[in-house]
């Protein structure tokens, strides 16, 4: 945790020496997931803060945060996940973005098992992907893309959201891929 704060600090400092970027010019962005079924569901967001450079590139920090909660058969239990991330955004003609998304999350659950752990583990997440940007108006802009997580850890909290699986002849599903969807709102600041 300490090791990803000071990278991001040295990030920052290393790039604020070079003119092409201003800090006073940006973007927040800020994702909502929720999710809901007959046995629980999940909510949660991701708030991220990006500045430019060279016009195209958006990059900074991020922070998530979710709480998820079941009760499946009579055993209720509920627990939260947060974290620290980093994002960089390359816009293409401001209308497509390829994106890479990093996470450190704390994470109890793992989604392989179905078992809560008992001593929190952290997971890390590394999504690759691209997608769609709309500039819907001068204050508000909108990312949709399909993100790939490199990583794809036990305990990643994405695990019950991804969307894609592999079925064999009998159409059993024999691999879920780590392929989810994401729509952020981006909020321009500055000049």
């Amino acid at each position: 945790m300490k090791n990803l704060v000071l990278v991001t600090m040295l990030l920052f400092v290393s790039f604020s020496n070079n003119s092409q970027i201003d800090f006073r010019k940006g973007e927040i962005g800020a994702e909502v997931f929720a999710g809901f079924s007959n046995f629980g569901g999940s909510v949660g967001g991701e708030i991220k803060y990006g500045i430019f450079y060279k016009e195209n590139l958006l990059f900074g920090p991020s922070f998530r945060l979710h709480q998820t909660w079941a009760n499946n058969l009579g055993q209720k239990f509920s627990f939260s996940m947060y974290g620290p991330g980093l994002f960089a955004h390359y816009r293409l003609q401001k209308v497509l973005f390829l994106g890479a998304e990093f996470q450190y999350l704390k994470s109890p659950f793992n989604f392989v098992t179905f078992q809560q752990d008992q001593v929190r583990q952290w997971s890390a997440n590394l999504m690759l992907g691209g997608g769609f940007c709309f500039e819907l108006n001068k204050r508000l802009k909108l990312n949709a893309g399909v993100f790939y997580d490199v990583i794809n850890a036990p305990n990643s909290p994405f695990r019950s959201s991804y969307n894609f699986s592999v079925k064999n002849e009998f159409g059993q599903v024999v691999r879920i891929l780590p392929i989810i969807y994401r729509v952020t709102f981006f909020f321009p600041f500055g000049e």
